[in-house]
């Protein structure tokens, strides 16, 4: 049969209306004439008559449409009770539309127009299934896999392919729950394709053989109403929730009588089993494995919204988002969405955390009804304030406002950035808008001049908190203190008022934030590794050797408390599940296995695992990261990572296997009835690439950081060496994301230094004429330093222009080769470029240039490049980047704003300035002051007209920055030193690797010392005047020229039976070399500028493969290994009067000792006294010098 397709949400689900002739076939004319009878019946009921008592979810009744403009049959979806009216989400069963409707327009359906079917036909593609990929980290495949949701490219592809049509036609198969499963074929372009099988073909779905309890077609009957579900009638409710909508939603009960949600006291619930899961084989199991699944953590219940047509949103929001081709909620905003738009609080963190649609189309919607904001007394402020965490982010904000809310009623939205400029606050009119987008800085600035800023608040939004609170959190807080003390009058009882957070990550501060200012609210966790934070996990490292893993294992199970008893092993193969599970029952601890090429009995093992808890007895079960999806286990009180885990997704999966036990933030955290879940990582030498990401979450989970990491960052530092020097550290002299930034932190004077330029051409200090001709931001530019006696580049430019005014030596480039010189013709000026990128080998392409004399860059058809003659690329590059020194964005920005960007760029572009260079490195000059000077022709004078830098000041969105210059000469000068020492004979040596053993043995050291002390940082004072820096600069450069003193070391030792220690006594230890051979150790280091050398002829030999060396802040600590067990009279072969003997592991050393090999009390009354001897005799020889 034809038909004709009315609405699509995926292969799997969309409505069409048949033509033509059949059982399930209505003539279009008797719709025609029963729409006809039913505009005249309920034109002219009384409204009294025909109107329901009351209204229940999937209740059919007739409803007007505004859109339609017409009576239409419908099933109600869900229902909003608002001031004075219901607002009712219907489904129009003969069009198959979505549509809201106030409750005055719903009628109930009269029996007489009930006889003819619905027009709107459900149905599903016949046996075709949706397939994703998968991708399976351990084995480094990707596999097509059976999915339960259809991929967004195979609705597309099923979109396009029904829009391209020009005749559909359907074969009817069967009839299951109302939905018609059929075999679709179109005609396009004059071609009959079969819809089942071309997706197949495509690899977007796979064939699945009929079920057996689907009716024929001739056995079904037509459904002429749909099932209603039991549910409760819709009452009046509390007049102090009146005005606060709620979507009622199956899994959301609603307590009729107080008119607050039912909210569930424990976490959402995953772990179900039936007595019939219990019969179904292993192999069926494992099929639903391999389907992708996304997991969330809720401390509320929540039906997810996954289709844009059944969002809580209006009609005009969903057709503009639907122009914009937004298929729908992902699945963040599936469960973010429901509970903005009842207007209740919300906490998301998501890896799309940072997407401003997690909250900005339901709280457009909410907006929308006008009636829930009638109590609020008359305002001057805003009814919606979003808080972003810097310009750039309220600027996207802000422009997507702009553009979604027109889709109804105006709502004015309004951006304000606010600098220190008094007169630009109070200027600012807030009259009229409704919603404000701003920055903490910039609100309270605003507040000091509109107090009644938070009288009409009602929706206050928080984007990304973890950053706000990170950088802004005494201003945040003081924030919500003015939006929770304007709540206390009487008006605010019926007037929505709702806090929004949204963010990526778990911050610290978000527990206040959900206990002192909100009201039960919505947390929804998509990042799961995210919900361990909140949920106190305990994150313990362990680290250790790969063949060893197994040795540490039982020793974490002999030490794990007993109050954890449900325990999960983590592997990445099926021999690591055979090997651990082999190892735990060889050790008598009582484990089950499981992994996908084992029959599983699932049955002995629920029993085992939920009876746990009443028994005391321990549960531990080793398995695969692909059996988690099947076994669903939430309330696992430990879960090891025997494997790593391939991915922060898997980890975060792992992690939410023991998500009963996370706890409840909203509840005191002093509650001692909760049992703290743990997690134990295993990190091996074969997981050094995610060492870093390791540390970074330890830190981000204020997690103890195990001693074999804490050199880790530096080490990841040193690995950026060839990379180019971050650019917000010669911007502001320091960079806020060091860890995630790519690029290097520390001076690299190979790299750094200029190599191909003469010296003429750039100066390392004085003043200079900088000519700025490309301006990257308000303290950044590209330029040229000019001559002021023979400036060789203004000769050569016009030789250049001069040269190609004749046509004939315009040639064009034959060959265009990558960091070649070309000449190019801009507008009538001609310049010198370089070819900085080429994208393809065609006759005429695009190709990126640089103009190697501005420090511009373009792109520009190859084909324009012109011959450049050798005469003219004899003078180096010209251009070079300069630096205003000691100013930096407010705010704690990193980023300058447009406004005061353009201002300088207005200002100074292509005009000539006299600048102080305080420091040059490489291609940048940094520079301090920036003057532009004017010469009086009159007076014969020259004058100062500005300084850039006040120029920047005086925009108010600039603040002082005095330790920019200071800052990047530290790091120079440490640069210089490293440089000097890599020059000593004893630096020429390689590090040695720490092992795990003798890293332990350090950390015990270092414990027994006194941890009260801190090491304060040491501060290099600079002069204020810049020239100050320039001098210091220029003093050292000249002392690198002459050898440097290298200075002896206070040294202190104490030994065990098997080990020597020995504390080398230096403060603040910037680089360090450590040379282990069997009777010698030859240490280096440098601190402070000075440079320390040790060179010890040791007394007895070593191991030097089982020897290290660690870095503390007051010393270095280095562990000897003794080749033979046994005390040592002394430390050294010869006399020294720096070394000395520890006396402080001396005595008690059995109850002391640090190290966990030895438990032998050594008696080392020989050494001891040999020391005493040597520290005498050195006093003595002290005093007669």
């Amino acid at each position: 049969m034809e038909v004709f397709v009315l609405r699509i949400e995926d292969p799997g689900c969309f409505w069409v209306t048949m033509k033509g002739c059949g059982p399930h076939v209505v003539d279009e004319t008797e719709y025609k004439k029963l729409n006809a009878e039913m505009n005249q019946f309920y034109d002219k009921a009384c409204e009294d008559e025909v109107k329901p008592i009351t209204l229940e979810k999937d209740q059919l009744c007739v409803v007007f449409s505004e859109e339609l403009k017409c009576w239409c049959r419908a099933v109600v979806k869900s229902i909003m009770y608002c001031a004075d009216h219901y607002q009712i989400e219907c489904f129009l069963v003969d069009y198959a539309k979505y549509t809201f409707v106030k409750s005055k327009d719903v009628r109930v359906a009269v029996e007489e127009f009930l006889q003819i079917p619905f027009r709107a036909k459900k149905c599903r593609l016949y046996c075709t299934k949706p397939v994703t990929l998968r991708v399976n980290f351990c084995e480094d495949t990707a596999k097509i896999v059976p999915a339960k949701r259809w991929d967004n490219a195979a609705t597309r592809y099923f979109q396009s392919l029904l829009k391209a049509t020009t005749q559909i036609k359907a074969k009817l198969c069967s009839v299951e729950d109302n939905t018609f499963h059929v075999i679709l074929y179109v005609t396009v372009e004059d071609e009959k394709v079969c819809i089942n099988d071309d997706l197949v073909l495509k690899n977007f779905a796979h064939f699945e053989e009929a079920k057996e309890n689907i009716q024929s077609p001739a056995k079904g009957q037509d459904s002429q109403t749909s099932s209603n579900v039991d549910s409760s009638p819709v009452e009046l409710v509390n007049p102090a929730l009146a005005f606060r909508p709620v979507w009622l939603q199956e899994k959301v009960p609603m307590n009729l009588e107080t008119g607050h949600t039912v909210s569930s006291s424990s976490l959402e619930k995953t772990y179900k089993r039936s007595n019939m899961d219990l019969n179904v084989n292993n192999e069926s199991r494992f099929q639903n494995v391999s389907e992708e699944r996304s997991f969330v953590f809720l401390n509320n219940k929540i039906e997810p919204t996954s289709i844009l047509e059944k969002a809580p949103l209006h009609d005009s929001l969903k057709k503009e988002l639907a122009q914009d081709e937004f298929l729908g909620p992902n699945f963040t905003e599936s469960y973010c969405w429901p509970a903005v738009a009842r207007g209740c609080d919300v906490v998301a963190i998501s890896y799309q955390g940072n997407d401003p649609f997690l909250y900005i189309p339901p709280v457009l919607a909410f907006l929308q009804v006008e009636s829930c904001y009638k109590a609020l007394p008359k305002r001057n402020g805003p009814l919606v304030l979003i808080l972003c965490p810097g310009w750039r982010k309220a600027q996207l904000v802000f422009e997507l406002l702009r553009k979604y809310s027109t889709c109804s009623r105006p709502l004015r939205p309004m951006l304000i950035i606010l600098g220190k400029k008094k007169e630009e606050a109070e200027t600012v009119k807030i009259q009229g808008c409704e919603i404000i987008v701003t920055t903490p800085y910039s609100l309270l600035r605003l507040y000091e001049y509109h107090l009644l800023l938070f009288s009409g608040l009602c929706h206050l939004i928080l984007d990304e908190i973890e950053v706000l609170f990170s950088e802004a959190a005494e201003q945040v807080f003081v924030i919500l203190d003015y939006y929770k003390k304007s709540l206390i009058t009487e008006e605010w009882k019926y007037s929505p008022h709702q806090i929004i957070a949204v963010g990526t990550q778990w911050n610290k501060h978000i527990g206040s934030l959900i206990k002192e200012f909100m009201n039960d609210p919505y947390i929804v966790i998509t990042a799961l590794e995210e919900a361990s934070i909140y949920g106190n996990v305990q994150q313990v490292v362990q680290y250790c050797v790969s063949s060893k893993r197994t040795a540490v294992l039982l020793k974490i199970m002999d030490f794990t408390p007993n109050d954890l008893q449900k325990v999960l092993v983590f592997t990445n193969s099926v021999d690591e599940v055979e090997m651990v599970h082999k190892a735990l029952e060889s050790n008598s601890i009582f484990a089950f296995k499981m992994h996908k090429e084992m029959e599983f009995n699932f049955k002995d093992f629920l029993e085992h695992w939920t009876k746990s808890d009443s028994n005391g007895s321990r549960v531990v079960l080793v398995l695969t990261d692909d059996c988690m999806q099947f076994l669903e286990i939430t309330d696992a009180s430990c879960v090891i990572h025997f494997s790593f885990p391939s991915s922060p997704t898997i980890f975060g999966q792992r992690l939410y296997n023991m998500s009963d036990n996370f706890h409840n933030v909203i509840k005191d955290s002093s509650d001692q009835d909760h049992q703290q879940a743990r997690s134990v990582i295993m990190l091996t030498e074969n997981n050094e690439c995610h060492t870093v990401g390791i540390l970074r979450y330890l830190e981000h989970a204020e997690a103890d950081i195990p001693p074999g990491l804490g050199g880790v960052l530096e080490a990841e530092e040193k690995k950026k060496f060839a990379r180019p020097l971050c650019t917000y550290l010669k911007m502001f002299g320091s960079c806020k994301n060091r860890t995630v930034c790519p690029d290097r932190h520390q001076i690299n004077l190979q790299i750094d230094m200029l190599q191909n330029m003469p010296s003429k051409t750039i100066q390392t200090s004085g003043y200079v004429t900088v000519l700025p001709l490309h301006i990257v931001n308000a303290t950044n530019y590209f330029g040229r330093i000019v001559d002021k006696h023979k400036d060789q580049y203004t000769i050569l430019a016009e030789e250049i222009n001069e040269y190609f005014k004749e046509t004939s030596n315009r040639v064009a480039a034959q060959k265009v080769e990558k960091l070649a010189l070309y000449g190019f013709c801009e507008e009538t000026v001609f310049h010198r470029v370089q070819v900085v990128e080429t994208s393809s080998k065609e006759e005429n392409f695009n190709i990126k240039i640089k103009y190697i004399d501005e420090g511009r860059t373009s792109q520009v058809q190859s084909s324009q490049l012109l011959h450049l003659p050798a005469k003219f690329q004899h003078l180096p590059p010209q251009a070079l980047e300069f630096v205003v020194c000691r100013v930096k964005p407010i705010d704690n920005d990193t980023e300058w704003n447009p406004r005061v960007t353009r201002y300088i760029h207005q200002k100074i572009e292509r005009k000539p300035h006299e600048a102080r260079v305080v420091l040059t490195l490489g291609n940048t000059v940094w520079i301090d002051p920036m003057v532009r000077v004017t010469r009086l022709s009159d007076l014969k004078i020259y004058v100062n007209e500005y300084s850039v830098r006040a120029e920047i000041l005086s925009t108010g969105l600039g603040t002082d920055n005095p330790e920019h210059i200071s800052q990047l000469e530290r790091l120079y000068e440490h640069a210089r030193v490293l440089s000097h020492m890599k020059n000593l004979e004893p630096l020429s040596i390689k590090e040695d690797a720490v092992s795990p053993r003798n890293v332990s043995e350090l950390q015990n050291v270092s414990l027994q010392e006194n941890s009260s002390e801190n090491c304060n940082s040491s501060k290099v004072i600079m002069g204020n005047d810049p020239c100050d820096g320039v001098a210091q600069t220029k003093e050292a450069e000249d002392s690198s020229l002459h050898p440097q003193k290298c200075f002896y070391p206070e040294i202190k030792w104490f030994e065990n039976e098997e080990a020597v220690t020995v504390k080398v006594l230096i403060a603040r230890i910037a680089d360090y070399k450590c040379e282990f051979s069997k009777e010698k150790v030859i240490f280096s280091a440098c601190s402070e500028g000075k440079l320390y050398s040790v060179d010890m002829e040791l007394y007895q030999c070593i191991l030097k493969e089982e020897s290290a060396c660690v870095i503390k802040d007051k010393e270095a600590i280095i562990l000897l290994r003794k080749e033979k067990k046994g005390a040592w009279c002394k430390l050294l072969k010869n006399k020294n009067p720096h070394v000395s003997f520890d006396f402080e592991y001396w005595e008690g050393f059995e109850d002391k000792s640090p190290f966990p090999v030895g438990t032998k009390k050594l008696h080392c009354t020989t050494a001891v006294t040999e020391e005493l001897v040597d520290s005498s005799e050195d006093s003595g020889a002290e005093s007669d010098e």
